[in-house]
């Protein structure tokens, strides 16, 4: 019998702790395929236009599985199953890549992976925001992302121990392994938890169709109310302060490409591909050691301001990257990038939950997770055009000025945030 209980139980830290741990074992496994993609694709006779081309389609899959999971998230009672069947089939597909024999066969696993991680991700963070108070929610998405990066970190670790002896399709087959307890976790451990949210007297559009008492001269009728209804029911009037943000982080995301073109930028420079997972592993690093007391941080302070930082630090990287001095400077800079993440990833996804109300949460995160993620497409897309026509520096350079540029706008925006009661 699945247990239920509402927010702020004794239960409660349960499900941060359970989502916690469930975010290291399935990073583990994709972890131990990522950073060894580039150099496998490479065998394949596959390069930085057909990275590009895998990791743009399966970013935008992502985005309308987010978006779509967003509204699904405000409209059922129960989002376990959502989240469980996420896992599973992004599990199941992954040791898939130990059996491929053309870079096609890739993207069609990869678009399978990045769909079920959209479907999940969204449910997982409402489900999160209702197992905590609003004052530790930076905290709650920072342990879950120091969790989550923790994974990242034994994933490389465990890749290399893997690689020597069984090569390539070797550590990809391995990785069904924590995947798989990564969905008995899920499955066991999480509970549903349910929390009161106020809701607003219903609108003119939604008393005509519940039924409910209408002041006279009041409404629509026919198709342009149901038009009406639907397009409040996916697009909810939400905050200014919401979409000031969200435009923000959607100009800073088409500078953001795939991480993948720092592996090969780092190739290009000299470091083997057999190293690849050690840049992953100086990253995420960082990245554990500094997301949980980043999102703490940001409960005290202003998570825009926090977020600023980690944009500029987004643009020293990718400027160094576009310089590549040496190979000592890309290593202390794979290092510097898991700051980067600390900053932002937990903090903006605290920063969209109290700026918008408890019964759009879902549409909210799933509206700055579709943004997001549709203009990361276009910037894997054309940091591999850039890449083949003008060399590996313009790309980068662009990328940073993009971030510098952000950072001042969120910065600009950081005195009239207002969160919202839910």
């Amino acid at each position: 019998m699945e247990e239920s209980s509402p927010a702020g139980s004794s239960s409660t830290p349960r499900n941060v702790y359970v989502f916690g741990l469930t975010s290291f074992l399935n990073d583990t496994a994709s972890e131990m395929a990522y950073w060894v993609l580039p150099a496998f694709l490479a065998s394949l006779g596959a390069g930085p236009a057909q990275l590009g081309i895998i990791e743009g389609i399966a970013e935008s899959v992502a985005s309308f599985a987010k978006l779509f999971s967003g509204y699904l998230s405000d409209k059922v009672s129960r989002r376990k199953p959502i989240v469980v069947g996420g896992y599973f089939v992004a599990n199941a597909v992954k040791p898939l890549l130990a059996l491929v024999s053309s870079w096609w066969q890739i993207l069609g696993i990869r678009f399978s992976d990045r769909l079920a991680k959209g479907v999940r991700g969204t449910a997982r963070d409402v489900m999160v925001a209702e197992s905590v108070d609003k004052s530790a929610l930076g905290s709650a998405y920072g342990l879950i992302q120091a969790m989550d990066s923790a994974g990242a970190i034994a994933g490389p670790l465990l890749a290399l121990a893997i690689i020597g002896r069984y090569g390539m399709r070797g550590v990809f087959a391995s990785a069904a392994i924590p995947g798989a307890l990564c969905v008995l976790v899920a499955w066991i451990g999480i509970r549903e938890v349910h929390k009161q949210v106020e809701r607003r007297a219903p609108s003119p559009v939604q008393a005509e169709h519940t039924g409910a008492p209408v002041k006279p001269g009041v409404g629509l009728t026919g198709w342009s109310s149901s038009a009406a209804a639907a397009k409040s029911d996916w697009l909810p009037k939400l905050p200014l302060g919401f979409y000031y943000v969200l435009a923000v982080v959607t100009l800073f995301s088409l500078g953001n490409s795939s991480d993948m073109f720092l592996v090969l930028r780092a190739g290009n420079i000299g470091i083997p591909a057999s190293r690849a997972p050690l840049l992953g592993l100086v990253f995420n690093i960082t990245f554990t050691l500094l997301s949980w007391p980043a999102g703490k941080f940001s409960d005290r302070f202003s998570r825009s301001a926090i977020a600023a930082a980690g944009y500029f630090v987004f643009a020293i990287v990718y400027f160094v990257f576009a310089l590549a001095p040496s190979q000592l400077a890309i290593w202390l800079t794979m290092a510097f990038y898991g700051l980067f993440y600390a900053l932002t990833n937990p903090v903006l996804k605290a920063l969209v939950v109290e700026t918008v109300p408890g019964e759009a949460r879902g549409r909210a995160l799933g509206i700055y997770f579709f943004l997001t993620s549709l203009t990361t497409l276009l910037a894997s897309v054309i940091t591999g055009a850039l890449w083949k026509a003008y060399g590996a520096p313009v790309p980068f350079y662009l990328s940073a000025g993009i971030a510098a540029f952000s950072a001042f706008a969120l910065l600009a925006h950081r005195s009239h945030m207002r969160p919202v009661k839910a």
